[in-house]
């Protein structure tokens, strides 16, 4: 298990800010980055795309200008999520923006494409795909990507059935390549957990939701504060994929959390659903399991503090019991 040159003594832990669909945005990203973590972003959440290439010069060239004055603590590198699957339209113009800006990362999800690999090789740069279960990891490899994220139960938005016990030791029977590990982590607790378990890398979403950075309006940062694992729903409604929810967000939108309908993968609605007129991600709010951890509304590089500080402390009672 090693990570690749792109990571590899570039971080202050060994974290991924997962991209989060609306709320990452310049801002957010480069905060993690110069905290010390891969910062990253979907590209749709660029718009217009003539909005995307503003933004990978703005990170780009931010990041850049801390690294020369701050040669003692370079940022870490940051990663351009992409949805592959054939209902993005935006995606060939997407990917051209990355390749032309030498997006350090690139993220892949909703698909694997061989392509997408080849473009990010290109330059030098590393793929990684999130996957649910062992089929999906199995594609994505022979499609050539680098690195995979397992995603877990627990984990927030469209997440995956299986304990992250049994993904990663099924995964890693096969895989000694770049591992991240998602689902319910949000202190450094759980980061050392994932090491442990035999992941490279934690990913962490939800956390970041509640930071000044994040591009969530404050009801959705406080509601993340104030909620625990039991205020998460798991449901297909809203997208046709199974995600997870915040519960107080189903109940403002008019719809009974505790009742339900499936939703159809087959109809990828990213809209309304149950009859309601509240959109998921603006008004529905994804979030994992891990929130009992966020106790406050603080800046990203508090967060990534607590998390370093957590995960030293953690490594220290290990060693103490040894």
């Amino acid at each position: 298990m090693t990570l690749p040159n792109a990571l590899r003594g570039k971080l202050r832990l060994p974290v991924i800010g997962a991209p989060l669909f609306i709320i990452s945005h310049p801002e957010l990203v480069i905060a993690q980055c110069k905290a010390g973590i891969v910062g990253s972003f979907p590209a749709l959440n660029a718009r217009p795309l003539s909005q995307l290439d503003e933004w990978l010069h703005e990170i780009t060239e931010t990041l850049a200008a801390h690294d020369r004055a701050h040669p003692e603590s370079p940022a870490a590198p940051f990663a351009v999520n992409q949805i592959v699957h054939k209902s993005n339209v935006r995606l060939e113009q997407d990917m051209e923006l990355a390749v032309k800006w030498k997006a350090p990362i690139v993220i892949t999800s909703l698909g694997a494409r061989e392509d997408v690999n080849i473009a990010v090789h290109s330059y030098g740069g590393v793929t990684f795909h999130d996957i649910i279960n062992v089929r999906f990891a199995h594609k994505a490899v022979e499609k050539g990507a680098d690195g995979l994220i397992a995603v877990a139960a627990g984990a927030g938005g469209h997440a995956g059935p299986f304990s992250p016990f049994a993904l990663v030791q099924e995964i890693r029977e096969w895989f000694d390549g770049p591992l991240a590990l998602s689902g319910a982590i949000a202190n450094g607790g759980s980061v050392l957990a994932a090491e442990a378990m035999g992941a490279d890398l934690a990913y962490i979403g939800s956390a970041f939701i509640a930071t000044r950075e994040a591009r969530a309006i404050e009801a959705y940062k406080q509601a993340i504060v104030d909620g625990a694992a039991e205020d998460i729903v798991g449901s297909s409604l809203f997208t046709g994929i199974f995600g997870n929810y915040l519960r107080p967000s189903i109940v403002k939108a008019g719809l009974d959390p505790d009742n339900l309908p499936k939703g159809d993968v087959k109809t990828m609605n990213f809209g309304s659903g149950g009859g309601s007129d509240a959109k998921v991600w603006r008004d529905i709010w994804g979030s994992g399991q891990g929130i009992g951890a966020v106790k406050a509304v603080t800046p990203v590089a508090e967060l990534v503090a607590r998390l370093a500080r957590e995960y030293a402390e953690a490594k220290a009672r290990i060693c103490a019991s040894a």
